[in-house]
């Protein structure tokens, strides 16, 4: 009988490990209003490096295209 008791300890030991952060997420998804990671994007239209790059891009693309 003690082998059931040690065996269901630390059964119910890692499940508290393994789940420990999906409560944690939830807890900090209730307390932000919904917004698990907070304020992550900018309001407003912003202009980015990356967005700039990903335009001349897909210009330089469509150019080609147009072209044949």
């Amino acid at each position: 009988m003690g082998g059931v008791i040690e065996l269901w300890f630390f059964m119910l030991v890692i499940a508290c490990v393994a789940f420990a952060p999906l409560g944690y997420f939830i807890y900090m998804y209730t307390m932000k209003n919904g917004e698990p990671f907070g304020e992550i994007e900018p309001h407003g239209d912003s202009e980015s490096m990356v967005l700039d790059m990903a335009t001349k891009l897909v210009d330089k693309i469509k150019g080609i295209a147009g072209k044949k």
